[in-house]
């Protein structure tokens, strides 16, 4: 079953950078698209970003076009998210998984943007 893990996160002063990872074990993880969501407190998991299955395509809500660009290596089962010009807005525990959510989910990875 696919395992996985979330790190890169931290804290950051708005307008600062981070770049978050996400590795999968399993022999699977390829073949599915995967996304990106973030939960703040008292809020659902919400869809940040999503790419397809090689790559090629991608698509990020409205609250971080411009700013947030997702990529992945699937020679190395991971799934990247590069999050620039941070806003407080964007504090919140941040999860992957594929579209379907259908992986059980890691420990996921807290991003606090805070001067």
């Amino acid at each position: 079953q696919v395992q996985l893990v979330e790190s890169g996160g931290g804290l950051v002063q708005p307008g600062g950078s981070l770049r978050l990872s996400c590795a999968a074990s399993g022999s699977t993880f390829s073949i599915y698209a995967v996304a990106w969501y973030r939960q703040a407190p008292g809020k659902q998991r919400d869809v940040v970003a999503r790419i397809s299955e090689g790559g090629s395509s991608t698509d990020y809500a409205d609250s971080v076009k411009g700013r947030f660009t997702i990529s992945r290596d699937n020679a190395k089962n991971t799934v990247y998210l590069q999050m620039n010009s941070l806003k407080p807005e964007d504090t919140a525990v941040y999860y992957c998984n594929n579209i379907y959510r259908s992986a059980p989910w890691g420990q996921g990875t807290q991003v606090t943007v805070s001067s």
